[in-house]
């Protein structure tokens, strides 16, 4: 009887388990695969400042990401994002500290490029992110606030993530 109630639950789990791994590997034909380069470990320092940013790979429609920018006085600001498609759109949710968050939506996507924008927002109203080569990525906030146009750019380097050997 014991053979029969183990043999079961192993057939149980292995099912579970196949079943599983089908629901949360990427989808081939997502919009979201061109973006699997955004994935991975970035950070950045300037003077005293030092910004890191995070993003999972794609699984389940998503790329779920952390940043967060620190200073010789601590933590100044951090973000949670999210990446994911709504309404047959690609859609890059920012949940910054301190601020509401913002909905940008994909203008361009390309192989190693994507610009979301929201034209609606106060600032910014374009975040974009390109690949420069293996180990780099550029990316920028921009539009206007207060009646001027501003661009400040993060020249990241990708570095392993933590963890990672």
């Amino acid at each position: 009887m014991q053979i029969r109630i183990l043999a079961a639950s192993m057939a149980i789990s292995a099912l579970g388990t196949l079943g599983l791994t089908r629901a949360v590997s990427p989808a081939v034909d997502s919009p979201l695969q061109k973006l699997r380069w955004m994935a991975g470990c970035l950070e950045m320092s300037s003077g005293d400042r030092f910004v890191e940013e995070q993003r999972m790979d794609l699984r389940g429609g998503s790329m779920l990401g952390m940043a967060r920018t620190t200073t010789s006085r601590g933590l100044g600001e951090y973000e949670l994002t999210l990446i994911h498609e709504k309404g047959g759109k690609i859609v890059f949710e920012a949940h910054p500290s301190g601020q509401p968050a913002a909905e940008f939506t994909a203008r361009v996507v390309g192989s190693d490029s994507v610009i979301f924008s929201a034209p609606e927002h106060d600032y910014p109203q374009i975040v974009g992110y390109r690949r420069s080569g293996p180990d780099s990525v550029v990316a920028w906030i921009d539009g206007k606030t207060g009646g001027r146009s501003q661009r400040v750019e993060f020249p990241y380097r990708r570095v392993p993530c933590y963890g990672q050997k």
